[in-house]
């Protein structure tokens, strides 16, 4: 079979995004690189005025004692039971609301879509005071069980809004065939809505655990005890009122962000499949 020869333009084209493509790896890899280099390094050269990207002596004792100055074994635990537990509540919240939304049709409806995006722009950090009041008065504050129902909220409208989306674009003919074969609403969701949307819920779930996973400023304000405390904040301890041990934050750092690289690369062939039926209707 003879080859189809491409013209100079879309050869010209073709290298033009092939160049961008890698500029924007590049760019975004970056800030990490810089991370492992200095994770890598010893206190000294990290301070030194002469100092380069790359170390002169790699120190990968650096990645074994942050194990032995700080307890990182728990804190990545208490992130995993946050993040973890909220994504299954807003999980479990969300699909049945999302369902609701996309397949039944009320006064109002409109307005309360535009709720739940609104709800969306409010940062944790305006509603601080009164989240601390809330958790307080429900003897919250200083648990994980707290940190879990706050990422649960704020991840909420979220949750209902790409899983809508989902929904919509699944034509709703199939359940109304599941019903005459004897399903009613509730097991044509979970028997025939649920399984075809897969990609949809993955991706939701996976912004989700990434969210909380990386929450930071309610954390900081609700936990006080050390062993309580998530990765995001646990870390601060290399933070000193003195000296900052870079070396050590960089290499904790990368531990903080190894779950999410590990669960992206475990779903990634569902991911593009996901964003985009979550956006064929709003």
């Amino acid at each position: 079979m003879e080859k189809k020869t491409l013209s100079p333009k879309k050869l010209l084209l073709r290298g033009l995004l092939y160049l961008v493509v890698i500029d924007i790896c590049v760019l975004t890899l970056y800030p990490y690189f810089v991370m492992f280099c200095n994770a890598l390094k010893s206190r000294a050269e990290i301070f030194s005025v002469d100092g380069t990207i790359l170390p002169v002596h790699a120190v990968w004792s650096n990645f074994i004692d942050i194990w032995k100055m700080a307890p990182i074994g728990q804190y990545m635990l208490n992130s995993l039971l946050v993040a973890g537990g909220s994504t299954i509540i807003a999980m479990i919240c969300g699909i049945p609301a999302a369902y609701a939304l996309s397949r039944m049709k009320f006064r109002g409806q409109t307005a309360f879509l535009g709720f739940v995006i609104v709800s969306q722009m409010f940062a944790p950090v305006v509603l601080l005071i009164g989240i601390y009041k809330v958790m307080q008065t429900l003897s919250l504050t200083n648990s994980i069980l707290g940190l879990v129902f706050i990422n649960a909220a704020f991840n909420q409208a979220f949750t209902i809004w790409l899983l809508r989306g989902t929904f919509l674009g699944i034509s709703s003919e199939m359940e109304q065939a599941a019903e005459i074969d004897g399903c009613n609403r509730i097991q044509a969701m979970f028997k025939i809505l649920l399984p075809v949307a897969a990609p949809g819920i993955v991706t939701t779930l996976i912004f989700i655990f990434i969210n909380a996973w990386n929450e930071y400023t309610v954390a900081l304000t609700l936990i006080s005890t050390d062993t309580l405390k998530p990765l995001t904040v646990g870390i601060n301890i290399f933070n000193g009122y003195n000296m900052i041990e870079w070396q050590y934050l960089f290499a904790a750092s990368l531990f903080a962000i190894l779950p999410v690289v590990i669960l992206f690369m475990c779903i990634e062939k569902n991911l593009v499949n996901g964003l985009t039926s979550g956006g064929v209707k709003g």
